[in-house]
């Protein structure tokens, strides 16, 4: 009998070592959308990754903890993928884990690739699903044992351009909210992100999909996020490498600079070597243990 019970209890607690959920990230209509069929793929790259496409369903991944070892931290990850694919494993699910052992529930945020034949503005899609799911997690903050103070973002490349957007543009909501949740993300990790969408240090592909060929110079800044942040924007940590030859080094160099003239907390790290996305250098534990650390450092876990 007590072996009976024992396996009993591994059945049980098995799902929350692993948990995961898929919500979709509005219940009702999605906003900004054009009626279109849904022609979403999803292809597995051995090189790089499985890569999503066409995304016009948002929906947020949740994977918890295992039971009793949820410390109350929450981070929403926004895979790369130059705002046209995105990186559903390597950036998502595998980060997520990764993050759900620590004891720290993660949500990967499939969000919407910018599209005129899907989206009335393409330029708001993906910033309106980032804000959706911040307030979404703070809903059901309680339900998934997450601190509404503690509820952060982790954008990639593309993914981090929009993490970074989400984090000095909340003052300007661009979904309903009339329970007047915060959309303000309390922390933010971004690795090898796009910052800037301005010629100089700007990724113009990027920058191309998701506010087209031809955008305005008001635009153009308004979207370069080293140029919208204030006091208020959260605590970040940036990660990149010297030597990526997509998204320049600069990009981070010049959102911490302006988070220093802001006097806002901030963390930077360059790696001398390694590819953009770190496929094969720095390893995943050497600039993820540098996201646990600075967490730790700031008492969010």
């Amino acid at each position: 009998m007590a072996k009976y019970i024992a396996f009993l209890s591994m059945v049980f607690l098995m799902p929350y070592c692993n948990a995961q959920q898929v919500i979709p990230l509005y219940p009702d209509k999605i906003p900004n959308s054009k009626p279109v069929v849904n022609e979403e793929q999803r292809i597995a790259n051995p090189g790089v990754d499985s890569l999503t496409s066409n995304v016009s369903v948002p929906t947020l991944s949740v994977y918890l903890p295992a039971r009793g070892q949820a410390n109350g931290t929450a981070v929403i990850i926004c895979p790369g993928g130059g705002y046209q694919v995105l990186l559903t494993k390597r950036e998502g699910s595998d980060a997520a884990r990764a993050f759900a052992k620590m004891g720290i529930t993660a949500f990967v945020l499939k969000y919407r690739l910018p599209s005129d034949r899907t989206m009335l503005d393409k330029s708001v899609g993906p910033l309106q699903d980032a804000q959706q799911a911040i307030k979404i997690v703070r809903q059901k903050a309680k339900e998934w044992k997450v601190d509404p103070k503690k509820i952060g973002i982790l954008g990639f490349s593309a993914g981090g351009h929009l993490a970074a957007t989400t984090g000095t543009h909340f003052n300007a909501p661009v979904i309903e909210n009339a329970e007047g949740i915060s959309v303000r993300p309390d922390f933010m990790l971004l690795i090898n992100p796009v910052i800037s969408f301005t010629d100089k240090i700007g990724h113009i592909g990027s920058r191309d999909n998701l506010l087209g060929p031809l955008p305005t110079e008001e635009k153009i800044k308004l979207f370069s996020n080293e140029l919208q942040v204030t006091a208020e924007t959260p605590p970040t940590i940036l990660i990149h490498s010297d030597a990526d030859q997509v998204v320049p080094v600069s990009n981070s160099m010049e959102f911490y600079r302006a988070l220093k003239e802001n006097k806002v907390s901030g963390e930077l790290h360059i790696y001398a070597k390694g590819e953009h996305g770190f496929l094969t250098a720095p390893s995943f534990d050497e600039w993820f243990g540098r996201c646990i650390f600075w967490m730790k450092s700031m008492s969010l876990i």
